[in-house]
């Protein structure tokens, strides 16, 4: 009992103290309308309401693509709802094959293997990784996500180093300050999430190559939406054989569900043979696997959609400084506006919602740094002129008039 007592009493301060700081979670339930994304239904103490969803990481609109509902409802009638099992027991499909071989192919790679998350994967595959040989040294970019981070500390016997943003001078200083002789790995991100920037992905292969490291990139933000049929801006960028390990979701740009590694075919098979995160968990639902394969074949040949996604990104920035709107500069489709105080935040989402059937998702630390809290925005190409001209007077009678001043 005085176990259960001290526990609970910790929770209550600790949850007591978010609420005061302003960074206490509450989760809005929105249900998702078939056929009308961005239009949510908002679930609300006062009753359902329609609202403009501005946050959704379905990038591309591609989990209501007629393919892609149609495939998931094929396996649910073939297959049944479930997997039964993990990859080991009874659980790996025609499905799952198909689509790690697609998968593979859309990134130029000899293997791909499928987890239950992008957070899995990334966790799964890179702890596995760095237990492989004795003493390795892993470089990770200071803005990696949670998930990269978790499997750096769950490998045993591995340095983690920290190398401050998109820092091409203090990589190549921390390199060079290693060991000499100990295997290493550089894991950075391509579009990162909170800010919107892109990594310099050739320059670091190239520091990769002169000290003898090995590579893995986080392109979750990126796979679908960018290169010529959507494998990222590894694609784009024409570096993605450079790579040695290329982490993606099908949760985001693909409108599914569901997380993968790609690589070379013995170095997957290595992580299919030793990671618990993969071992040991139920595999994924053959309706999410044909969805994610007729999602990724969709998008592979439509160069179309995302153009949209561009132009629609480039619309709303555009709209947002013509606004004097204090967004962060970034040459990618995430398109944050900067709040800087975490209660601050919170309400200005709150109102947006409640006075404006407008969501945007409040990001406070510890997702960003105490002080840059901010609203993070993703026009897809279903979001409308009408739609971004509604949230950007929305915005200007929320947000508080000294910070659209110091964005002017």
């Amino acid at each position: 009992m005085q176990t259960r007592a001290a526990l609970l009493a910790h929770c209550r301060d600790r949850l007591g103290a978010m609420r005061r700081e302003g960074r206490y979670r509450e989760f809005a339930q929105l249900e998702k309308l078939a056929g009308r994304f961005p239009v949510y239904r908002w679930h609300s103490a006062a009753g359902p309401r329609e609202v403009t969803v501005w946050s959704s990481n379905d990038y591309l609109g591609m989990g209501n693509h007629p393919a892609v509902l149609e495939a998931a409802g094929r396996a649910v009638a073939e297959h049944g709802a479930g997997a039964g099992g993990t990859r080991n027991i009874s659980g790996t499909s025609p499905l799952h094959a198909a689509l790690e071989a697609e998968l593979a192919a859309l990134h130029g790679k000899s293997g791909a293997l499928l987890f239950g998350s992008g957070y899995i994967a990334n966790d799964a595959a890179i702890s596995a990784v760095l237990e492989a040989l004795p003493g390795f040294w892993v470089f990770s970019d200071a803005k990696n996500h949670a998930s990269m981070i978790a499997g750096m500390r769950h490998a045993k016997g591995a340095t983690r180093v920290i190398w401050q943003h998109n820092d091409l001078a203090d990589l190549e200083a921390k390199l060079a300050a290693a060991p000499a002789g100990v295997p290493k790995l550089i894991a950075f991100e391509s579009v990162y999430s909170m800010d919107g920037d892109i990594a310099p992905i050739g320059a670091i292969c190239d520091l990769a190559e002169r000290h003898g490291a090995i590579t893995y990139l986080d392109e979750v933000h990126a796979v679908g939406l960018y290169g010529a049929g959507g494998g990222g801006i590894s694609e784009r960028d024409g570096v993605a054989a450079r790579v040695d390990l290329i982490e993606g979701t099908l949760a985001k740009g693909f409108g599914v569900f569901g997380g993968y590694v790609a690589g070379e075919a013995e170095l997957v098979d290595f992580i299919r043979s030793t990671a618990g995160g993969l071992i040991f968990t139920t595999s994924l639902p053959p309706a999410v696997a044909a969805a994610a394969l007729a999602s990724v074949r969709a998008l592979r040949g439509d160069a179309a959609r995302r153009e949209a996604l561009a132009e629609r990104a480039a619309a709303l920035k555009a709209a947002l400084d013509a606004a004097g709107l204090p967004r962060i500069p970034g040459p990618s489709h995430i398109v944050p506006v900067m709040v800087g105080e975490a209660a601050l935040c919170r309400e200005v989402a709150r109102r947006l919602l409640e006075e404006h059937g407008l969501y945007a998702t409040p990001i406070n630390y510890p997702t960003v740094p105490r002080g840059t809290e901010r609203l993070r925005l993703c026009a897809t190409p279903f979001h409308t002129d009408a739609m971004i001209g509604e949230l950007v007077r929305a915005l200007r009678a929320v947000l508080p008039q000294r910070l659209s001043a110091a964005a002017a």
